[in-house]
């Protein structure tokens, strides 16, 4: 069996870039855990306060095996900056670098292929305003059309168009991306829309006629959510809750 290089990068980078990895390290386990994850593939990447350098899973680990010190450090190239016996999903990173050039507010890229964002994303009519979690959804929601693996750099521009001033970004054919300013926004905003998809199949499943949101609620949604977390984001609000839920999961993912 392969082990795993043991690092520990703890003593060796900036406290700011240490707490980056342990929340994206944390949001990759809790992927794992709620059944998002696709083997070694889709890629969540976070930004290193102060720089212009991002962190991303090495290529060849599931999503139970990230821990703080085995993530990557790149810069939007691509280029691994750091001594690491890991390389990076090229393909993977071209969509994040996309949208982190793109969106300088967007800390947090993630991006799945989970059974019911392809799922949603594939149909004609996309996501419909069926529940309290599309509306979070619709409210900030972009489309990006399948051109395949990511490995076309004029790929690049189209997805930055689509991603625009979104949140949230569905990919016919292929999944679902979510960004925030932190990684509990991001990883919020995929839960949401995650819960959007699955509620929206169950709905249609039955073959009865839905009872749809008014528009007027979708428009207002954010708003409404303000006055829920008293002028922080739902991300912030979650995201300790969340990180206690990885600790109790697995601690290693902290190391």
């Amino acid at each position: 069996m392969f082990e795993l290089p043991i690092l520990d990068l703890k003593s060796i980078v900036s406290p700011e870039e240490w707490e980056a990895r342990v929340n994206l390290a944390a949001c990759y386990r809790l992927v794992e855990n709620l059944g998002w994850g696709d083997l070694i593939y889709t890629h969540i990447s976070a930004k290193v306060p102060g720089t212009e350098h991002y962190l991303v899973n090495a290529f060849g680990l599931s999503f139970d095996e990230v821990t703080a010190s085995n993530l990557v450090k790149v810069d939007l190239e691509g280029n691994i900056l750091d001594e690491t016996p890991f390389d990076i999903n090229p393909a993977g990173f071209t969509i994040h670098s996309a949208v982190h050039e793109a969106r300088p507010d967007a800390h947090c890229v993630i991006h799945l292929h989970t059974n019911e964002t392809i799922a949603v994303s594939t149909l004609k009519e996309g996501l419909l305003p069926l529940s309290q979690y599309s509306c979070f959804a619709l409210a900030s929601l972009g489309h990006h059309s399948y051109e395949g693996l990511a490995v076309n750099l004029e790929e690049k521009k189209r997805l930055q168009a689509d991603v625009s001033t979104n949140n949230f970004l569905l990919l016919p054919n292929h999944g679902a991306l979510t960004v925030g300013p932190t990684v509990g926004d991001a990883f919020m905003h995929m839960y949401d829309l995650q819960r959007a998809c699955e509620v929206q199949l169950m709905i249609q499943s039955t073959g009865s006629d839905a009872i749809p949101v008014e528009s007027e609620i979708v428009a207002g949604i954010k708003k409404q959510a303000n006055v829920v977390h008293s002028g922080s984001t739902g991300g912030q609000k979650s995201w300790p809750a969340m990180l206690r839920k990885a600790y109790r999961l697995d601690p290693g993912f902290a190391l």
